[in-house]
């Protein structure tokens, strides 16, 4: 009964409440819509409303704002990251290349001066590539891609521009096996200086260290400083004369009755050999004579 009583006074003050609520924004409306005599002033229904609205406002603007400004700073970092990657991606890109240019640029410059030696030689020169490279600590040797079918024979010297490599000591019908000049046991006859003007004569062998080859025997007499250049004689019926060995870093001065001692760097790069030329030169017959005097004949 009280809940019939209840929905029925409901039903009963609905429309007066109604009318209150209609006259009550019909007065407001009325109140705001009043002119004061002064158009610049707030009214103060509205000046209240403001008022009391203005902390909800800041409110909300400063929790969107800096919500905004959150996602808009997280959306920046995002795009940084992925444009940093793209940028270290480009510049590794770009040094492969680099790299590669440079490589291409040293191969035919090496290429280049090869085929100026083939070109001023006056042998028969074949071209070659270092395949592998003999890692003993007692033996210094290369292989090349060039062997017996390419016309490559035993002693054959070997040569870069820079100056001479060694001399072939195996052969295969495709590969060849070269002991560098730095090994203990290579030699080759030189001298410091120019042929034929020069008398500091003696022989270079490998001291199998340092990447350096000593030369020996020569005069104490004779002038020797560091920075001159040492070639090949063509006595030792291996190398022919004239050709680069390398250049004095050091001397230990001898005397009328001691040679020198003698440290020379070589020419070519023995450390990075990539291509080396194959000289086919054969050195000229020694003739015997013909005539010898009994007690001094060779037996």
């Amino acid at each position: 009964m009280a809940i019939a009583r209840t929905q029925r006074e409901i039903r009963q003050r609905a429309p007066l409440l109604l009318i209150g609520l209609l006259l009550g924004c019909f007065g407001l409306m009325a109140f705001d819509a009043r002119e004061n005599g002064d158009a610049t002033k707030q009214h103060v229904v509205r000046t209240w409303v403001q008022a009391v609205a203005a902390p909800f406002q800041r409110l909300t603007s400063g929790v969107s704002g800096t919500g905004f400004g959150f996602f808009k700073r997280l959306g920046d970092l995002r795009h940084a990251s992925a444009e940093n990657e793209s940028l270290k991606q480009q510049l590794e890109q770009a040094e492969i290349e680099l790299n590669q240019t440079r490589h291409a640029t040293d191969e035919n410059e090496r290429l280049k001066a090869l085929l100026d030696l083939k070109e001023k030689s006056e042998y028969g020169t074949i071209m070659a590539h270092v395949i592998a490279r003999d890692p003993s600590l007692w033996f210094d040797t290369v292989t090349i891609n060039r062997g017996r079918m390419s016309g490559i024979e035993l002693n054959m010297p070997v040569v870069t521009p820079g100056g001479i490599v060694g001399r072939v000591i195996g052969t295969g019908p495709w590969v060849s096996q070269v002991m560098l000049i730095t090994d203990e046991r290579a030699a080759a006859g030189a001298i410091v200086g120019q042929l034929g003007q020069s008398n500091a004569l003696g022989s270079v062998r490998g001291l199998g260290e340092n990447g350096l080859v000593e030369m020996r025997y020569v005069s104490g007499l004779e002038k020797v400083e560091v920075g001159d250049y040492v070639v090949t004689t063509g006595q030792d019926g291996i190398y022919p004369a004239g050709l680069n060995v390398g250049q004095v870093v050091e001397v230990r001065h001898g005397s009328a009755t001691s040679p020198h001692v003698i440290r020379i760097k070589p020419g070519a790069r023995l450390d990075s050999l990539e291509e080396v030329a194959v000289l086919q030169y054969k050195p000229p017959q020694r003739t015997a004579p013909d005539q010898t005097l009994p007690n001094v004949e060779k037996k």
